[in-house]
């Protein structure tokens, strides 16, 4: 918000703050660091860089290593007005950052990375909670919500000069007609008791009366205010929601214009947004990606849709975004409710879970794919430390008689209701004639009806024609008059293909032996690599003589490097490390 104590005449700055309580080894510093450092962000389009109180690169990761042990830190976004006319951002920065130093009376410890990448340039600030004695920093709340907005305010107009009567009126003009929450509506709604303004009288300084009239009639057509009297207006009682609803929509289809580079779609942007919106899954290309919320690293995915259509997806904080390239493909479907937790229900007796005496009838609810014993396991201590059940001893749990209402809600607030699944990491053009199971081939066997004639979807069925063809080049498929028949078991084949092609090249490169993996079969080593192929993503498990390649799984993205050991049933993979609770993991 706009500091409100500032005479009209200073120079207008936007300061957005949070509080981040920080857990020890969590990845999350690194990952903004790396983020708000992204390619496209400076003025020629190239990546950010990181600058500090003394040197123009910053050494980010000793920034990251010094923040490890720390208890919580702040993050700043500082928006000028007039971030053009101060030229380069960081003299501005420093000036802003000394100032705060002398309020608070410390030394302070952080790292900035100027944006140009949106209508408004800002600075992103990442400052360390320590003091300069070590101690953990405590900033007033009332100095974070305006102290420091009110330094940058002075900063400004100090550096530019004050706004001339002539800036003032050109600014206010512009906010006349916009569709989001301006001042000029925030002056309105403090001189409307009961939601009614009476402009019979002066509101505020004299010099903007026409204009407020003049927002009041846009108001008006946008059915969020009327008329009730001469020269009284009535607001609608929801204006002030309704305006940044408004406004977010508005940069929503700015991003996705530009994801798009202008190519005329229908926009989906009231879905899915959050999982309870969405009524079904979507498909589609990613075509841009960012943080909606850039203080709280939530991000959305910007998806040239199969059926024709462009979608904003919201997804959870903390998503690493860089698992979704340009180009790949993914699917979001709303969230469903565990399988785990409603197998763990059904087990339990009395509210106790025993993982010794877990059954899977085959009347019972099916487990989820790669998931078994061991994976309902992970499924408790995940929900212990969430506090929604509690261990009682090694292999015995208490569980809640809610349990999957509790763990839906868990989920939601982890997952942002919806799960982003990538379905290729090949670009579309790289699949039509790809070794391996792409995308396209189970298109072609599912003969997908959502797949539009137009867009993107126009895309994808081109393509798959170009793959038919490049199937009966290869004997995988063949004519029947007009039908087109593919060979039997062709994701198998393919896959098969695959495989043996890329485990030569690991061979030659590792001067090991490729071990191919069946089903009831168990492979334990260090977890090497993984690796990107059309039949989807592979862990390369090394046991010092053999390598196998193993269907990769989200949870073992922290063990590269680590002993793991997985083992195959009932066409899922379970994967294991270390010292293992109860029953073995």
């Amino acid at each position: 918000m706009l500091a409100q104590r500032a005479h009209p005449s200073h120079r207008r700055v936007i300061i957005k703050s949070r509080f981040v309580r920080l857990q020890q080894g969590s990845a999350a510093i690194g990952r903004h660091l790396r983020y708000i450092q992204r390619d496209g962000v400076t003025r020629e389009g190239e990546a950010g860089q990181a600058y500090d109180a003394d040197r123009d690169t910053a050494d980010t990761p000793a920034f990251e290593t010094r923040s490890r042990d720390d208890r919580h830190q702040f993050r700043f976004i500082v928006s000028p007005e007039d971030a053009e006319d101060l030229g380069e951002l960081r003299a501005y920065t420093r000036k802003l950052m000394r100032q705060v130093e002398v309020d608070l009376e410390t030394r302070l410890d952080w790292v900035a990375v100027d944006h140009w990448d949106t209508d408004n340039p800002h600075t992103h600030i990442v400052l360390r909670g320590r003091t300069d004695h070590g101690r953990d920093l405590v900033i007033a709340p009332e100095y974070m919500s305006q102290g420091m907005r009110d330094r940058a305010v002075q900063i400004a107009t100090q550096w530019l000069g004050p706004r001339t009567a002539l800036e003032i009126e050109q600014s206010l003009q512009r906010e006349v007609g916009q569709t989001r929450l301006t001042s000029l509506d925030r002056t309105l709604l403090r001189a409307a008791p009961e939601q009614v303004v009476d402009m019979t009288t002066p509101i505020g300084d004299a010099r903007p009366q026409r204009l407020l009239r003049a927002r009041l009639q846009v108001l008006v057509r946008m059915g969020l205010a009327r008329e009730v009297g001469m020269q009284r207006w009535q607001l609608a009682q929801d204006i002030a929601p309704r305006l940044q609803t408004l406004g977010e929509r508005g940069d929503i289809i700015k991003t996705l214009h530009r994801a798009l580079r202008g190519q005329a779609r229908e926009w989906v942007v009231d879905g899915p947004t959050v999982g309870a919106g969405m009524a079904a899954p979507v498909v589609g290309v990613v075509v841009g990606k960012g943080l909606a919320d850039e203080l709280r690293d939530t991000g959305y995915l910007a998806l040239d849709g199969v059926d024709g259509r462009a979608h904003y997806v919201r997804v959870a904080p903390g998503v690493d975004l860089s698992q979704f390239a340009p180009g790949s493909i993914v699917e979001v479907r709303p969230m469903k409710d565990s399988v785990a937790d409603r197998q763990i229900a059904a087990q339990a007796r009395n509210g106790i879970y025993r993982a010794a005496d877990q059954r899977l009838p085959s009347d019972g609810p099916a487990l989820p794919a790669g998931q078994s014993v061991a994976g309902l396991v992970r499924r408790l201590e995940a929900l212990r430390r969430a506090r929604i059940v509690q261990r009682i001893e090694e292999g015995v749990w208490k569980v809640p008689p809610d349990l999957v209402a509790k763990g839906r809600a868990y989920d939601q607030q982890r997952t942002a209701g919806v799960e982003v699944l990538t379905r290729s990491v090949l670009p579309l053009t790289e699949q039509v004639k790809a070794l391996g199971a792409t995308w396209l081939d189970t298109q072609l066997l599912t003969r997908d009806k959502a797949i539009a004639p137009t867009g993107f979807g126009e895309r994808v069925q081109a393509a798959m024609q170009a793959r038919t063809e490049h199937l009966i080049d290869q004997c995988l498929a063949s004519r029947r008059g007009q039908r087109v028949l593919m060979a039997r078991n062709l994701l198998a084949t393919l896959k098969l293909r695959e495989m043996e092609a890329v485990s030569k090249t690991l061979a030659r490169e590792s001067g090991r032996v490729y071990r191919s993996l069946k089903a009831q079969d168990s492979v334990s080593g260090v977890y090497r690599q993984s690796v990107n192929l059309a039949s989807g993503r592979f862990a390369v498990v090394d046991d010092g003589k053999q390598f196998s390649l193993v269907p990769w799984r989200p949870v073992i993205d922290q063990r590269l490097g680590q002993t793991v050991t997985a083992t195959l049933a009932g066409g899922r993979v379970d994967w294991s490390w270390g010292r293992q609770r109860g029953i073995a993991l």
